[in-house]
């Protein structure tokens, strides 16, 4: 694995843009972080259409209006749990794996950051207190979904 330093970002595949990260390993997307200063008009989705959690940006002008509409039934498979944390206050270090439980690389979320995680394996460390919302795909399975395993201690 080669690992470039860019914008002070160490990864093999760190691409900051606009205030954005995508994290992959191998040319595989680990993570996505959108931070809390990231600003941009109108509507942008980060994923790809087949992945099963969906993360986009909206914002609006005063006066904008969507469209009334229900989501109707559609059945779809899940495969991978992938699940999307909206650091709602706080400060946490989120550790990143490879599949084989290797460590990665790390990044520091603070109040406002969003973050989704794609695949391969994650820790966290709570730098401060932290509030965190979760949202990931259900119906809840425990921990039929997940492998626990030792990460880095550092």
């Amino acid at each position: 694995m080669i690992h470039k330093v860019q914008n002070n970002l160490i990864s093999d595949e760190a691409i900051p843009l606009n205030d954005t990260e995508q994290i992959t390993i191998n040319n595989q997307l680990i993570a996505i972080i959108i931070y809390n200063e990231f600003n941009k008009d109108g509507i942008e989705f980060f994923t790809p259409g087949h992945f099963s959690q969906q993360l986009g940006y909206m914002k609006h002008k005063k006066g904008d209006t969507i469209q009334e509409h229900k989501h109707v039934l559609h059945t779809r498979e899940i495969k991978f749990t992938q699940e999307t944390l909206f650091i709602k206050r706080g400060h946490v270090k989120v550790n990143f794996y490879t599949n084989d439980n290797t460590y990665f690389t790390s990044r520091e979320l603070k109040t406002g950051d969003v973050i989704l995680l794609a695949s391969g394996g994650h820790g966290f460390e709570f730098l401060d207190e932290t509030e965190i919302i979760e949202v990931k795909q259900g119906p809840y399975a425990g921990d039929k979904d997940k492998m626990r395993f030792n990460g880095v201690k550092q």
